[in-house]
Parts: C-alpha cells; sequence; structure tokens
C-alpha cells in the first residue's frame, strides 16, 4: 500500500511531542513491512521541504493554517498514487471528508483537548476550540479510526463514533525491558522526575506544590525537571511559584527543584530509573508515553485520575492514581513511595511487568488490523 499520513508536526519539529515519536515509529515499521509513505505536515525552523528518514519521504510546506490547502492540493494532484490518507489529529485536523474517498480515510487521533482549551488558549480560541471541537471531530465519526487508549476511545464514543470502527493501537517503546533483579538502586536522599512541556495542563505547577508539601516530613526530597526547559515559563510561573513556597529553583543540581533540561536517551533512563517515582498529573493525555518509560526502569508514576494517565497506569494497579487531583494527594502518594517499603517494591514491579507489553511492534499488529478491517468493509 502507498499511505499518506498528514500530521501537524513531524519528528524533526522542535515542538513534537509524544504523537509525532508514535508516528515515526508506526510509519518507519510500515516501511519495513513492504509498503510506501509519505508524510505531509507544514514547515518548521529550517527543515527541509523534503527530506527521507527512515525510508519515509517527509515533505513540508506552509504553517499550521495553509498546510490545509497545501496538504488538500498535494492529494487531489497525486490521488491515484495512494491507497490510504491518515488524518492525525493532534487538536489540528485536516479535514480529510471533504476531499478524500471515504474509502481510502483513516483518522487517527491520541486524545480529545476538551479542558484543555480553557487551560492553554487564550479567549477567544478557547471558547471557540472548546465549542467546535466536538462538532468538528463528527465529520469523521463514520470512519475507521485508530487511537492509543481506551479514554480516547469512550470520549469518541460519547461524541457519535462508531464503536465497530474504532481500534486501538496503543502506544510502544523502543526500550527493551532488562531483568527487574538488574535495575537501578534509588537514589538518597530521594528525589522525583517530572518530564514533560512546561504547561499547566501538564501538572508541572501542581507538581512543585506537592514537593513543598512533601518537603515538611521529608526535607531533603527534590525535584527534578527534565525536557528543553521553557524559560520563559520558569521565569513568569515557576520562579515566582517557587519563591512563594520557600523552594530554590534552578540549574544547580542542589537546588529543590533542578532543572536539569534536555538529556540523551540514556541519561534520561538513568535519571527516571533512580528517582522514587514519576509525577504525571496531566489533566488529559492520549496516554503519556513516558509512563511506561519510567515503568519499565522499574520507577511508578503517580498519575491524576484523567484520561490516557489512569490507562498508562492501568488504573492504578501498575502505578499510583490520585482521586482527588489534587496536589495535597500527590504529595501524599509522594511520601508513600519514600516510606511504605514493600508496598512500594510490589508497586514498583507490577509497573515494570504492565509495562513489558508496549512495543511498537504491537502498535504495527493493531494498527495493521484496523487495515483490514477497512479494506474488509470497502
Amino acid at each position: 500500500m502507498t499511505f499518506l499520513f498528514l500530521s501537524w508536526r513531524d519528528i524533526k519539529n522542535p515542538k513534537r511531542g509524544g504523537a509525532e515519536v508514535y508516528t515515526h515509529e508506526l510509519i518507519k515499521r510500515l516501511v519495513l513491512k513492504g509498503h510506501r509513505v509519505v508524510h505531509f505536515s507544514p514547515k518548521a525552523g529550517n527543515l527541509a521541504r523534503r527530506e527521507i528518514l527512515d525510508g519515509v519521504l517527509y515533505l513540508r510546506q506552509g504553517n499550521v493554517i495553509s498546510v490545509l490547502f497545501h496538504a488538500a492540493f498535494f492529494y487531489l494532484s497525486h490521488r491515484r498514487r495512494f491507497s490510504c490518507v491518515v488524518d492525525q489529529c493532534n487538536t489540528h485536523q485536516f479535514f480529510t471528508p471533504f476531499y478524500v474517498e471515504k474509502r481510502r480515510r483513516l483518522f487517527l487521533i491520541h486524545q480529545l483537548t476538551r479542558e484543555i482549551w480553557h487551560v492553554q488558549a487564550g479567549w477567544p480560541l478557547s471558547f471557540i476550540g472548546r465549542m467546535c471541537e466536538s462538532s468538528w471531530l463528527r465529520l469523521h465519526r463514520k470512519d475507521f479510526t485508530v487511537t492509543v487508549s481506551q479514554s480516547t476511545k469512550d470520549d469518541l464514543l460519547a461524541v457519535g463514533f462508531d464503536s465497530e470502527r474504532v481500534f486501538i493501537a496503543p502506544n510502544g517503546i523502543a526500550r527493551k525491558a532488562a531483568p527487574f533483579e538488574s535495575l537501578s538502586a534509588k537514589a538518597e536522599p530521594p528525589y522525583f522526575v517530572f518530564m514533560g512541556r512546561y504547561a499547566r495542563y501538564k501538572g508541572i505547577d501542581d507538581s512543585i506544590r506537592a514537593l513543598a508539601l512533601l518537603k515538611k516530613s521529608s526535607p531533603q526530597a527534590r525535584l527534578v525537571l527534565l525536557g528543553k526547559p521553557d524559560d520563559k515559563y520558569i521565569k513568569e510561573i515557576l520562579s515566582p511559584l517557587c519563591s512563594g513556597l520557600s523552594l530554590s529553583i534552578g540549574k544547580d543540581e542542589d537546588c529543590d527543584v533542578f532543572v536539569r533540561g534536555f538529556v540523551d536517551e540514556e541519561s534520561k533512563f538513568d535519571i527516571i530509573g533512580r528517582a522514587r517515582a514519576l509525577l504525571f498529573p496531566s489533566m488529559r493525555e492520549g496516554w503519556g508515553i513516558i509512563v511506561t518509560e519510567a515503568s519499565i526502569s522499574g520507577t511508578p508514576a503517580i498519575v491524576y485520575d484523567s484520561p490516557g494517565c489512569r490507562d498508562a497506569v492501568d488504573m492504578g494497579q501498575a502505578g499510583y492514581l490520585c482521586r482527588s487531583n489534587s496536589a495535597e494527594e500527590l504529595s501524599e502518594l509522594m511520601g508513600k513511595t519514600i516510606s511504605d517499603g514493600g508496598d512500594y517494591q510490589e508497586m514498583r514491579r507490577k509497573a515494570w511487568d504492565f509495562s513489558r507489553q508496549f512495543t511498537y511492534e504491537r502498535t504495527l499488529q493493531e494498527f495493521e488490523a484496523a487495515l483490514a478491517k477497512m479494506d474488509g468493509a470497502s
């Protein structure tokens, strides 16, 4: 088959996230199976307009708005070449029902945006986005659809999608699981890790508030922030927050909140592996791949009871699930990872064991199963 994947970011985009990693890992495996894949997205920075990565032809044109028209023109100019057009929705979608035949359309969505509109976007975009999201999604309600978690599938069914046409192809991780007995020992004094974009809905603010509460009983506890720092967010939001909580923040590892920044893969897994827990109190995710990466390293995650996050910890069976979604409960569970001893070790093993099933080979297998159903219905 020849696929056209339409996405608003690609694997080289400076703002790439888990959705872009998922897509690239999937499509490079499609190529290895003998398929042909073209990935079309907006141009970002000084990225080339045309590039081949892992056998995938990456085309970049326009910005996040004009790419809608460039993508439609590109498909209509080459429609006979493509067996399937995958419209990947990650807030942004390409409205393919208006120009791609139904038998060739596949909708790929990681999560709905819902309440995130009001947290992240300013007025009036927040109002427009929240009001229009369901209507935009309903354009695809009869399409074959692939998503990454049961939470997102349930959200789609609530909008009117057909249960028989929505398939789950879960996230995977490329890292192989080491034997549990060989995993890193936990560091002393204890520290916790937050990894994700510097955004309110991701829960970085609540992670810091929870640390301040924890330090009343565990004064040596620290928080390590991994990932590309957002200097403006740190200066305008996090530094005043830390100051008000009597916490130090900075690039000195002795700080209460240590801004470690971007690290290579091996360093990332080493830092996460020695942490007591990963903090991931996000309001909404497709899955939360960092939770699975931490779990495979023997580090359970503490997450909010929110779409995607609850799936990644198997509803609290393979990680800690907050029920009240508050900094107070987050802090309480952080304390348990320090004081509970045997229970904590049992949770480490459960998280490690649960995470081993999530491979990109399984992702490909489930994606191909959706394609087979789609082909059979044509």
